[in-house]
């Protein structure tokens, strides 16, 4: 499954085709959803938001798109005369003069206003996201050592989206690799150090792979980019203790780290 990062980027990939263009065609083949095709004619989408895996498109009339890809949910950017050819299930059709997106498979959409958006039961459960720029280290700590999160493992915590939305299992797995932790530490028994660790890694390692993952590092000069250190690795060595990466299973995930470097 997608996690924060490809949904954002994603995002942004619909955002860039048909962003403050009014649309010409709305398509739904839900029947609930059908009696907003007309009052979408002529409106512009204003922008389209992440909340961890869930993506609201917002419409200048103010209504609000909600959908969640789940498993099987993708969208398509087209050509405003195009109709792929494919098995999947066309859900959502939103047509501008030059570009559609279109999506497919997609089972959880609903269309809102802006009450129902703020008392939507999903985003009333969703903690704050991780690519959102104003979450800081120190709120997420302050998260961390919370009554509702300090007594938690981390094998569940990290994909508890409850707790921080966005994350999910490679996420998981590298952020414990970079902070040397494993699934089984609770934030109620880690050090000043370790806290302010893994506040950060919380934030920067998905940070990084929404902006770098899939680019290739042709000069290092210009920074980090993000690649997998134990994510389906299993069984290479470990490249900051040599180490070999072992696969396990925690709560129902496959679970990569080293034994040599992530101590319990």
């Amino acid at each position: 499954m997608p996690e924060g990062p490809e949904i954002r980027r994603a995002a942004d990939t619909l955002e860039a085709a048909i962003k403050g263009k009014p649309l010409t065609d709305v398509w739904f083949a839900f029947t609930q959803l059908q009696p907003f095709a007309s009052q979408l004619i002529g409106q512009r989408v204003t922008g389209m938001e992440t909340r961890g895996k869930a993506l609201l498109t917002h419409f200048s009339n103010g209504l609000t798109l909600y959908s969640h890809n789940q498993l099987y949910g993708v969208w398509r950017v087209v050509d405003s005369d195009e109709t792929p050819q494919t098995t999947r299930v066309l859900r959502v059709r939103l047509q501008t003069a030059e570009k559609a997106i279109l999506l497919y498979s997609a089972s959880d959409i609903e269309m809102l206003t802006p009450e129902q958006l703020a008392a939507h039961p999903f985003l009333q459960r969703v903690g704050p996201d991780v690519l959102d720029p104003s979450l800081t280290a120190e709120t997420v700590k302050t998260r961390l050592l919370s009554p509702r999160f300090r007594n938690r493992q981390f094998s569940g915590l990290l994909l508890d989206q409850a707790f921080l939305a966005g994350l999910g299992n490679y996420l998981r797995v590298e952020i414990l690799w970079q902070v040397g932790l494993t699934g089984n530490h609770k934030a109620r028994d880690l050090s000043d150090s370790q806290l302010h660790a893994l506040s950060h890694a919380l934030l920067d390692i998905p940070r990084l792979s929404y902006t770098t993952r899939g680019q290739v590092d042709e000069n290092k000069h210009h920074g980090a980019l993000f690649r997998f250190k134990v994510f389906h690795r299993d069984g290479e060595l470990c490249e900051r203790c040599g180490g070999r990466i072992e696969k396990s299973t925690l709560s129902s995930r496959p679970f990569y780290w080293c034994p040599g470097c992530q101590k319990s």
